[in-house]
């Protein structure tokens, strides 16, 4: 298997990052975080892997997103 570069660790690590946080959520919205994050990060695998300030910008803004969303008073998301 190939080695992955830091900047393809960086997304991985925010993906499991989510997952984890994912789980902190009442049981009956999971699926809707689980889903969303799913999507977040499909619509963007296309993406060039040498296109380093998108990538770099998803990442923030991804990070962003995280912090949000991982509030405890956010509950369900749509």
């Amino acid at each position: 298997m190939a080695r992955l570069s830091g900047l393809q660790r960086e997304v991985l690590s925010l993906y499991r990052k989510c997952l984890r946080e994912i789980r902190k959520k009442p049981s009956d919205s999971r699926e809707n975080f689980r889903s969303y994050t799913r999507k977040e990060f499909e619509k963007h695998r296309t993406l060039n892997k040498k296109d380093f300030n998108a990538i770099e910008y998803l990442l923030r803004k991804g990070h962003r997103q995280f912090e949000m969303y991982s509030s405890p008073g956010i509950r369900n998301i749509r």
